[in-house]
Protein backbone atom coordinates (compact mmCIF):
# COMPACT_ATOMS: atom_id res chain seq x y z
CA UNK A 1 0.00 0.00 0.00
CA UNK A 2 0.71 3.44 -0.27
CA UNK A 3 3.64 5.08 2.13
CA UNK A 4 4.64 8.79 2.27
CA UNK A 5 8.13 9.52 1.05
CA UNK A 6 7.96 13.42 0.52
CA UNK A 7 8.33 16.21 3.09
CA UNK A 8 6.37 19.40 2.05
CA UNK A 9 4.73 22.34 2.10
CA UNK A 10 2.61 24.40 0.16
CA UNK A 11 2.57 26.86 -2.71
CA UNK A 12 0.29 30.25 -1.64
CA UNK A 13 -1.50 31.14 -4.47
CA UNK A 14 -1.96 34.72 -5.60
CA UNK A 15 -0.35 37.59 -3.39
CA UNK A 16 -2.03 41.41 -2.57
CA UNK A 17 -1.11 44.14 -0.33
CA UNK A 18 -2.86 47.00 1.20
CA UNK A 19 -6.61 47.24 2.41
CA UNK A 20 -7.94 45.09 0.10
CA UNK A 21 -5.24 42.26 0.68
CA UNK A 22 -6.75 38.55 1.41
CA UNK A 23 -5.51 36.27 4.20
CA UNK A 24 -3.21 33.73 2.10
CA UNK A 25 -4.58 30.32 2.08
CA UNK A 26 -3.25 27.94 5.48
CA UNK A 27 -2.14 24.71 5.11
CA UNK A 28 -4.97 23.16 5.94
CA UNK A 29 -7.31 25.40 3.83
CA UNK A 30 -4.63 24.11 0.46
CA UNK A 31 -5.40 20.16 1.91
CA UNK A 32 -8.99 20.48 2.21
CA UNK A 33 -8.84 21.95 -1.39
CA UNK A 34 -7.00 18.95 -2.49
CA UNK A 35 -9.54 16.63 -1.10
CA UNK A 36 -8.09 16.43 2.60
CA UNK A 37 -5.01 14.48 1.50
CA UNK A 38 -2.12 14.05 3.15
CA UNK A 39 0.50 17.01 3.59
CA UNK A 40 3.12 14.45 2.90
CA UNK A 41 2.13 14.04 -0.58
CA UNK A 42 2.91 17.81 -1.33
CA UNK A 43 6.02 18.80 -2.33
CA UNK A 44 7.66 21.72 -1.02
CA UNK A 45 7.76 24.84 -3.64
CA UNK A 46 11.35 27.00 -3.14
CA UNK A 47 10.12 30.54 -2.70
CA UNK A 48 6.62 29.41 -2.64
CA UNK A 49 6.15 29.78 -6.52
CA UNK A 50 3.54 27.79 -8.36
CA UNK A 51 5.01 24.48 -9.91
CA UNK A 52 4.31 24.49 -13.60
CA UNK A 53 4.38 21.54 -16.20
CA UNK A 54 8.30 21.27 -16.15
CA UNK A 55 8.25 20.38 -12.93
CA UNK A 56 6.05 17.59 -13.19
CA UNK A 57 8.10 16.53 -16.52
CA UNK A 58 11.60 17.09 -14.53
CA UNK A 59 10.28 14.70 -11.86
CA UNK A 60 9.33 12.15 -13.29
CA UNK A 61 12.37 12.16 -15.58
CA UNK A 62 14.74 12.03 -12.60
CA UNK A 63 13.14 8.90 -11.14
CA UNK A 64 10.65 10.50 -8.44
CA UNK A 65 7.57 9.38 -7.62
CA UNK A 66 4.84 10.31 -9.66
CA UNK A 67 3.18 13.52 -9.36
CA UNK A 68 0.10 15.20 -10.47
CA UNK A 69 -0.09 19.05 -10.94
CA UNK A 70 -2.92 20.76 -8.86
CA UNK A 71 -3.47 24.76 -9.02
CA UNK A 72 0.50 24.84 -9.24
CA UNK A 73 0.73 22.11 -6.14
CA UNK A 74 2.31 18.94 -6.89
CA UNK A 75 0.61 16.20 -5.05
CA UNK A 76 1.88 12.72 -5.21
CA UNK A 77 -0.01 9.48 -7.07
CA UNK A 78 -0.87 7.42 -4.11
CA UNK A 79 -0.27 4.18 -5.48
CA UNK A 80 1.22 0.97 -4.22
CA UNK A 81 2.29 -2.42 -5.91
CA UNK A 82 -1.18 -3.95 -5.53
CA UNK A 83 -3.38 -1.05 -6.97
CA UNK A 84 -0.65 -1.52 -9.76
CA UNK A 85 -1.25 -5.00 -10.54
CA UNK A 86 -4.90 -4.39 -10.99
CA UNK A 87 -4.29 -1.27 -12.90
CA UNK A 88 -1.98 -3.30 -15.55
CA UNK A 89 -4.67 -6.21 -15.79
CA UNK A 90 -7.39 -3.15 -16.60
CA UNK A 91 -5.04 -2.22 -19.46
CA UNK A 92 -3.74 -5.28 -20.41
CA UNK A 93 -7.78 -6.22 -20.86
CA UNK A 94 -8.36 -2.70 -22.50
CA UNK A 95 -5.48 -2.50 -25.19
CA UNK A 96 -6.11 -6.10 -25.97
CA UNK A 97 -9.87 -4.94 -27.12
CA UNK A 98 -8.79 -1.59 -29.00
CA UNK A 99 -5.43 -2.36 -30.42
CA UNK A 100 -6.19 -5.05 -33.00
CA UNK A 101 -9.31 -2.52 -33.83
CA UNK A 102 -6.96 0.10 -34.23
CA UNK A 103 -9.84 2.24 -31.62
CA UNK A 104 -7.20 4.42 -30.55
CA UNK A 105 -4.69 4.22 -27.32
CA UNK A 106 -4.37 2.71 -23.75
CA UNK A 107 -2.11 4.60 -21.35
CA UNK A 108 -0.83 3.57 -18.00
CA UNK A 109 -0.30 5.41 -14.83
CA UNK A 110 2.63 7.71 -16.41
CA UNK A 111 0.55 9.11 -18.47
CA UNK A 112 0.18 12.87 -17.97
CA UNK A 113 -2.25 14.67 -19.60
CA UNK A 114 -3.42 18.67 -19.22
CA UNK A 115 -7.10 18.10 -18.82
CA UNK A 116 -7.87 22.25 -19.79
CA UNK A 117 -5.90 24.81 -22.04
CA UNK A 118 -3.94 27.75 -19.87
CA UNK A 119 -4.59 25.96 -16.27
CA UNK A 120 -1.97 24.45 -14.00
CA UNK A 121 -3.96 21.19 -13.61
CA UNK A 122 -2.14 17.50 -15.09
CA UNK A 123 -3.82 14.81 -14.12
CA UNK A 124 -2.10 10.85 -14.60
CA UNK A 125 -5.07 8.24 -14.54
CA UNK A 126 -3.93 5.03 -13.48
CA UNK A 127 -5.56 3.38 -16.99
CA UNK A 128 -7.17 5.92 -19.80
CA UNK A 129 -8.61 4.78 -23.37
CA UNK A 130 -7.91 8.01 -25.61
CA UNK A 131 -9.86 6.99 -28.77
CA UNK A 132 -8.44 8.00 -32.46
CA UNK A 133 -10.33 10.40 -32.95
CA UNK A 134 -9.05 12.51 -29.89
CA UNK A 135 -5.82 12.10 -30.67
CA UNK A 136 -6.10 13.32 -34.24
CA UNK A 137 -7.85 16.02 -33.09
CA UNK A 138 -5.37 16.69 -30.31
CA UNK A 139 -2.74 16.95 -32.31
CA UNK A 140 -0.75 14.69 -29.17
CA UNK A 141 1.61 12.53 -30.98
CA UNK A 142 5.05 13.03 -29.72
CA UNK A 143 4.05 15.37 -27.08
CA UNK A 144 4.90 14.42 -23.34
CA UNK A 145 2.12 16.58 -21.93
CA UNK A 146 -0.46 17.03 -24.54
CA UNK A 147 -4.21 18.58 -23.91
CA UNK A 148 -6.15 15.95 -23.70
CA UNK A 149 -9.04 13.84 -22.03
CA UNK A 150 -9.25 10.59 -22.61
CA UNK A 151 -12.80 9.05 -23.41
CA UNK A 152 -12.43 6.44 -20.37
CA UNK A 153 -10.52 7.47 -17.76
CA UNK A 154 -9.58 4.87 -14.62
CA UNK A 155 -8.42 5.31 -11.03
CA UNK A 156 -7.97 2.32 -8.45
CA UNK A 157 -8.10 3.66 -5.09
CA UNK A 158 -5.16 3.36 -2.46
CA UNK A 159 -4.55 4.11 1.14
CA UNK A 160 -3.62 7.73 0.39
CA UNK A 161 -6.52 8.35 -1.55
CA UNK A 162 -9.69 9.96 -0.06
CA UNK A 163 -13.11 10.40 -1.29
CA UNK A 164 -13.02 14.36 -1.79
CA UNK A 165 -10.16 13.05 -3.74
CA UNK A 166 -11.49 11.31 -5.86
CA UNK A 167 -14.69 13.18 -5.99
CA UNK A 168 -12.49 16.09 -7.17
CA UNK A 169 -10.97 14.11 -10.16
CA UNK A 170 -14.43 12.76 -11.32
CA UNK A 171 -15.41 16.33 -11.53
CA UNK A 172 -12.51 17.50 -13.50
CA UNK A 173 -12.58 14.81 -15.58
CA UNK A 174 -16.69 15.20 -16.47
CA UNK A 175 -15.68 18.96 -17.10
CA UNK A 176 -12.83 18.54 -19.60
CA UNK A 177 -15.23 15.81 -21.86
CA UNK A 178 -14.38 12.29 -20.31
CA UNK A 179 -17.61 10.22 -20.94
CA UNK A 180 -16.82 7.43 -18.58
CA UNK A 181 -15.07 7.06 -15.30
CA UNK A 182 -14.27 3.91 -13.54
CA UNK A 183 -12.75 3.88 -9.70
CA UNK A 184 -11.72 0.73 -8.49
CA UNK A 185 -11.72 -0.34 -4.66
CA UNK A 186 -9.28 -3.12 -3.99
CA UNK A 187 -10.50 -3.22 -0.84
CA UNK A 188 -14.31 -3.79 -1.06
CA UNK A 189 -13.47 -5.53 -4.57
CA UNK A 190 -15.96 -3.32 -6.66
CA UNK A 191 -15.89 -0.64 -9.54
CA UNK A 192 -17.82 2.29 -9.47
CA UNK A 193 -19.18 3.48 -12.90
CA UNK A 194 -19.85 7.07 -13.53
CA UNK A 195 -20.94 8.72 -16.51
CA UNK A 196 -21.72 12.69 -16.87
CA UNK A 197 -24.97 13.73 -14.84
CA UNK A 198 -25.43 10.11 -13.67
CA UNK A 199 -25.86 8.54 -10.37
CA UNK A 200 -22.73 6.11 -9.42
CA UNK A 201 -23.66 2.40 -10.33
CA UNK A 202 -21.46 0.17 -8.22
CA UNK A 203 -20.01 -3.46 -9.80
CA UNK A 204 -19.20 -5.92 -7.51
CA UNK A 205 -16.93 -9.11 -7.94
CA UNK A 206 -19.42 -11.50 -9.33
CA UNK A 207 -20.37 -9.08 -12.18
CA UNK A 208 -19.31 -8.03 -16.13
CA UNK A 209 -18.20 -5.16 -16.83
CA UNK A 210 -18.57 -3.51 -19.87
CA UNK A 211 -17.55 -0.71 -22.21
CA UNK A 212 -21.00 0.91 -22.62
CA UNK A 213 -21.06 3.24 -25.35
CA UNK A 214 -17.52 4.49 -25.20
CA UNK A 215 -16.18 1.24 -25.92
CA UNK A 216 -18.95 -0.79 -27.70
CA UNK A 217 -18.66 -5.09 -27.19
CA UNK A 218 -15.48 -4.39 -24.13
CA UNK A 219 -16.17 -6.87 -21.13
CA UNK A 220 -14.22 -7.70 -18.04
CA UNK A 221 -14.98 -10.19 -15.66
CA UNK A 222 -14.40 -8.35 -12.26
CA UNK A 223 -13.79 -11.88 -10.42
CA UNK A 224 -11.17 -12.53 -12.99
CA UNK A 225 -9.96 -8.69 -12.23
CA UNK A 226 -9.86 -9.20 -8.49
CA UNK A 227 -8.35 -12.89 -8.40
CA UNK A 228 -5.11 -10.42 -9.04
CA UNK A 229 -4.69 -9.94 -5.22
CA UNK A 230 -4.65 -13.64 -4.87
CA UNK A 231 -2.46 -14.68 -7.02
CA UNK A 232 0.25 -14.86 -5.37
CA UNK A 233 3.60 -15.48 -6.44
CA UNK A 234 1.88 -15.62 -9.81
Amino acid sequence: MYNSVMTIAFAPRNRTSGAAAKALPTLADLLEDLGGISPARIVYRPGMSPATEKDVVEYQAKGHRLFELVDGVLVEKAMGLWESFLAGAILAALHAFVAPRKLGKVSGEAGMLRLFPNLNLIRMPDVAYISRKRLEDADAWGKAVPQLAPDLAVEVISEGNTAAEMERKRDEYFKAGVLLVWIVNPVSRTVDVYTPGSPAVTMSSSQILDGGPVLPGFTLNLAELFAELDRYPV
